[in-house]
């Protein structure tokens, strides 16, 4: 069961939202917040897995209170859900310690996947800014397809199923390696993407067409 707090300073959308949420298999809501810092209290004391945390909140905001929790609780994953699908506003709540981010409207399957993925130490972004994003942070096209191009077929089926949003053991399992194994490939594919980011490494791998089968 994966334990959701969900942080936003509107009372209208959080009784919506929460309501969706309860709708859910495997989901069980363990409280709400109304501001960043309120957040961070109510998701160390509710035990909660993740914060389904909007942006643009009083008492620190949700960036903020991402950073908080990354310091003070890093076993609690942040799914940002908010109005704002401007790059500066993705990039900074990735950069933060999010480890998704959707725009509010997001379906509730996606929403579903997208907690459960995080929760299990993947990654995700919502389909309606991951290449607008992978754009901004991946550097001219050009180099960024040279540097794929240079991925032996084994990297190129990790990094497959990193842009799914899998994380090394679930990597490990889909392709019958060793966790060792995974971590060397993974090691190998910062190296030549000469980043050791790991949300750079999907996001520029989703723009370049990679995670489109999960």
């Amino acid at each position: 069961m994966t334990r959701v707090l969900v942080a936003d300073d509107h009372a209208g959308f959080r009784a919506g939202i929460t309501t969706l949420l309860r709708s859910l298999p495997g989901i069980e809501v363990v409280g709400e917040a109304a501001s960043g810092d309120e957040a961070v209290v109510r998701a160390v004391a509710s035990g909660a897995d993740v914060v389904l945390m909007d942006l643009a909140m009083p008492g620190g905001g949700g960036l903020a209170a991402t950073e908080r929790l990354v310091r003070e609780a890093p076993h609690v994953a942040v799914l940002v859900l908010t109005m704002s699908a401007e790059d500066a506003s993705v990039t900074a709540a990735l950069r933060a310690g999010a480890r998704g981010y959707l725009v509010k409207g997001a379906s509730r399957a996606e929403v579903g996947r997208a907690l459960q993925t995080v929760a299990d130490g993947g990654m995700v972004v919502g389909a309606a800014v991951a290449h607008r994003v992978a754009a901004l942070v991946g550097g001219p096209a050009g180099l960024e397809h040279e540097h794929l191009a240079d991925l032996s077929t084994r990297e190129r089926e990790v990094l497959e199923l990193m842009a799914q949003g899998l994380d090394n053991g679930e990597i490990a399992r889909r392709l019958f390696l060793s966790p060792k194994t995974v971590r060397n490939v993974v090691s190998a594919i910062f190296g030549k993407l000469h980043t050791s980011d790991r949300v750079q490494v999907v996001l520029r791998a989703r723009g370049a067409g990679y995670g489109d089968g999960g």
